[in-house]
């Protein structure tokens, strides 16, 4: 079987849920209330997604970057 390491978003929402997601994927979201049960979580859905979309067909992961946005107080 092979492994495949795969980027993870995780945020936390304003009820303090942890929302997790897989850029590779369209539409593969999860959330739990520790990060512990939303990764067991996102990893069902990478795995319902895996059986519908080949490997050599995800999105290309690039990377994170940050950019400075001026905010009016």
């Amino acid at each position: 079987m092979e492994k495949l390491h795969l980027p993870i978003i995780i945020e936390m929402d304003e009820d303090e849920y942890y929302i997790v997601s897989c850029p590779l994927f369209r539409g593969c979201h999860s959330y739990g209330e520790t990060i512990d049960e939303a990764l067991e979580n996102i990893r069902e859905v990478i795995e319902m997604c895996l059986k519908e979309t080949k490997v050599e067909e995800l999105n290309k992961f690039v990377g994170f970057r940050e950019i400075e946005v001026a905010q009016n107080v």
